[in-house]
């Protein structure tokens, strides 16, 4: 077999050349390949509105993305409202504009509100906002039950152990079937059957836990529940608010638990495994 002498050099030189001389280079000494250099923020992992650069001792840090380097937004659906009543082009440009403000009190504030353009939102009267929780507390319940149907078909969504407790609602003779039910129906439900109700919010916190799993839900962790009610639900906000009884922007457990009317017995945080 032929043996390339001073391959080493050669390969250093197809660096420098064009692709019609790599590729006539490659097919007279086959066994020479340009070297691939892997690119170090492939699996480098920074938080929204950050971007992986290489800094000046060739190691990838995260900085500040440029809001204006964001994808323009395909429709209106992209669209999104943030905390200072400002519309996005998309939840990029608004993560990459708080990037932007870091230290600074108008960053700290800035978060996203809801989905869409921003639009007027109604007051929250104290009268419906008690009715807030009763319909929250419904809606969780069922979107649980749902999940135990869909299980059936596409198993996946529930643990076995989830499976478990679920069923027992399910198949329960009293569970208030899904609907679009009076506040007093609602209120008398509760009362009757308090035990239905005391997993499934229990279930929604764990879910939200997760960046870290501290027993603390932070304003982002909160955000896949509470960004998409806001726009239907003008109470959502206020309700969420409520909850960090404590004013230190985490909802810890027991705030979360007190806010839908579950007993200081029954939160235990064991029971989130």
């Amino acid at each position: 077999m032929f043996k390339c002498v001073g391959c080493a050099s050669l390969q250093s030189r197809l660096v420098g050349m064009n692709p019609v001389q790599i590729r006539a280079a490659m097919e007279l000494y086959p066994d020479i390949r340009p070297t691939h250099r892997p690119n170090p923020c492939e699996n480098f992992r920074c938080k929204r509105g950050k971007t992986c650069k290489m800094n000046d001792e060739n190691k990838p840090v995260c900085v500040c993305q440029e809001p204006s380097e964001c994808p323009t937004s395909v429709n209106d659906f992209e669209h999104v409202c943030g905390t200072d009543n400002k519309t996005y082009d998309t939840s990029c440009q608004l993560f990459a504009t708080k990037c932007g403000l870091e230290g600074t009190k108008i960053g700290h504030r800035l978060h996203l509100d809801y989905t869409g353009s921003c639009k007027f939102i109604l007051p929250c009267p104290e009268s419906e906002l008690v009715q807030f929780p009763l319909r929250m507390r419904d809606w969780l319940k069922n979107v649980l039950l749902q999940l135990y149907e869909h299980e059936s078909m596409s198993p996946g969504f529930l643990t076995a152990k989830q499976s478990i407790r679920v069923q027992k609602i399910f198949e329960s003779e009293r569970c208030l079937h899904a609907g679009d039910h009076p506040v007093e129906i609602l209120q008398q439900d509760f009362e009757k059957n308090y035990n239905m109700y005391i997993y499934p919010v229990h279930w929604q916190f764990a879910q939200m836990d997760q960046h870290p799993s501290d027993k603390f839900l932070s304003h982002s962790e909160l955000a896949p529940l509470r960004v998409p009610l806001v726009p239907m639900e003008h109470c959502t906000s206020v309700f969420f608010q409520k909850c960090d009884a404590d004013k230190d922007k985490l909802v810890s457990f027991k705030e979360w638990c007190s806010c839908f009317g579950i007993k200081e017995e029954d939160m235990d945080a064991n029971l989130l495994f």
